[in-house]
């Protein structure tokens, strides 16, 4: 009876415990984002020559995507999608491309990050690496 109790624990524990991380990561970004920071690491970069540095983000599961600014309020739309490779040395790696267009005045934003990852069910982090600088995006689901 005494070896059940450790057992039983586990088994409460995993089954009250979110298991987003089993899923795949097209199925782990469906919902709304807020990118809620951006940081420039390493030297120089300019976090002001991105073209995204805030707003809100609606990822749909068929590659649908509409982002608005909110400085403007413009709505872009668009699409999104996660490619996942395996480096020589056998590290996995997410790559997220998004491009959206503002069909009223054909403005276009995108952006090609070379690395993603989920930091909880409610967050991700997404890279880009240019030179000797990284731009490090944090989004957090709404």
């Amino acid at each position: 009876m005494k070896k059940l109790y450790p057992l039983l624990f586990v088994a409460l524990l995993w089954a009250g415990c979110s298991k987003d991380f089993l899923k795949r990561y097209d199925k782990r970004i469906i919902g709304t984002w807020e990118l809620v920071d951006v940081d420039s690491r390493g030297i120089g970069g300019d976090t002001e020559r991105l073209g995204f540095r805030d707003g809100s983000f609606v990822f749909s599961d068929d590659g649908i995507l509409t982002y608005t600014d909110p400085e403007t309020g413009v709505v872009y739309n668009g699409s999104w999608d996660i490619n996942r490779i395996t480096r020589r040395d056998g590290e996995v790696m997410r790559i997220l491309d998004i491009h959206v267009t503002d069909f009223n005045t054909q403005e276009s934003k995108s952006e090609l990050f070379e690395e993603m990852e989920f930091t909880g069910t409610d967050r991700f982090k997404a890279f880009i690496h240019s030179g000797l600088h990284t731009y490090v995006f944090k989004f957090k689901r709404s």
